[in-house]
């Protein structure tokens, strides 16, 4: 008895089994599993970081650095700050920045105004005729009237050369307005039901009690209108061609860097004498720089709501 007590005390605690119960894909990984997902990370930033570092520092570089590194730059050598001098202080790519701002600034917010209007009318069981405007917004999703339709409405009703017609055809994305309408649709009724019996109006209780509460997603659509805008240039192409003095930054950076053409509204390659001091690719790089700067400014600000706004939307409801 004492001796098989004895071997018993001795033997060693079982360790609890950590993947028990849990489906096979929430299993506890070893150390090969958590090996293999560190080194899938850290390549997966690789490819993320190391084109960026590149066109950062071949936009600091000189002509002879590019010049002896054969192109693009991955080793610091020679920094300077001619080319930001040299597109920063010329006027066309300064113009080309502010009118990128203004367009994505008044963009987002006429399509934040429609989309959140429209997206709470349609959350609302009992308004006129939801189902209906419901039903004809879904199918624009997937039938349009195409590209010449567009163009020759948005020419018909004077937009060619227009500002107007870089942020009308585009303000309202379907997609967009379901997700907020998901996240609406879910808000809580007592919440309402007591703002109503408060003697809160339609108006006071999408803004006092329905946005309030849906920040996140609301952060995340505005985000995606934003980026939108920014990196827009197709209706460019279309509507003002031939308006350089119009063009924003990212038609701009088209022309310049895809096309290789010089900087509209300059005389020669568009920098004077510092355009010589500089290699014409680190100003090719300095005007993708400046076309990131604002998303990178704002996305971590915005990153926290990404899986509260978009995720929570598309599952309520």
């Amino acid at each position: 008895m004492s001796q098989t007590l004895t071997h018993t005390l001795n033997r060693p605690a079982l360790r609890p089994d950590r993947n028990k119960g849990r489906p096979a894909w929430d299993e506890q990984p070893g150390a090969a599993g958590q090996t293999l997902k560190g080194g899938v990370l850290l390549l997966v930033l690789a490819v993320v970081l190391v084109p960026l570092w590149i066109v950062v520092l071949t936009s600091f570089s000189t002509s002879g650095a590019i010049n002896r590194a054969g192109g693009l730059v991955l080793v610091p050598d020679g920094l300077t700050l001619d080319a930001y001098r040299a597109v920063l202080g010329d006027g066309p790519v300064t113009r080309a920045l502010l009118v990128s701002l203004v367009i994505t600034a008044a963009g987002t917010l006429l399509s934040m105004v429609v989309s959140v209007l429209c997206a709470y009318g349609l959350s609302r069981s009992r308004s006129f005729g939801h189902r209906t405007i419901l039903m004809l917004l879904i199918v624009t999703m997937f039938v349009s009237g195409g590209l010449i339709p567009t163009y020759l409405v948005v020419t018909g009703l004077g937009g060619y050369g227009q500002y107007w017609a870089l942020v009308l055809p585009g303000a309202v994305s379907v997609f967009n307005i379901l997700v907020l309408r998901a996240f609406y649709s879910g808000t809580a009724a007592d919440l309402i039901d007591a703002a109503r019996m408060d003697g809160c109006s339609q108006w006071r209780i999408l803004w006092s009690v329905v946005l309030p509460t849906s920040r996140a997603v609301t952060a995340v659509v505005a985000l995606f209108y934003a980026v939108g805008y920014w990196n827009s240039f197709f209706n460019v192409m279309l509507y003002m061609p031939t308006e350089s003095a119009k063009w924003p930054l990212q038609y701009v950076l088209l022309q310049y860097v895809s096309y290789g053409q010089s900087i509209p509204g300059t005389t020669n390659s568009g920098f004077g004498s510092l355009h010589q001091q500089s290699a014409p690719l680190s100003l090719q790089m300095a005007v993708v720089v400046l076309t990131l700067v604002p998303i990178l400014l704002v996305y971590p600000f915005m990153q926290k709501h990404f899986k509260t706004g978009v995720l929570t939307g598309a599952i309520k409801g």
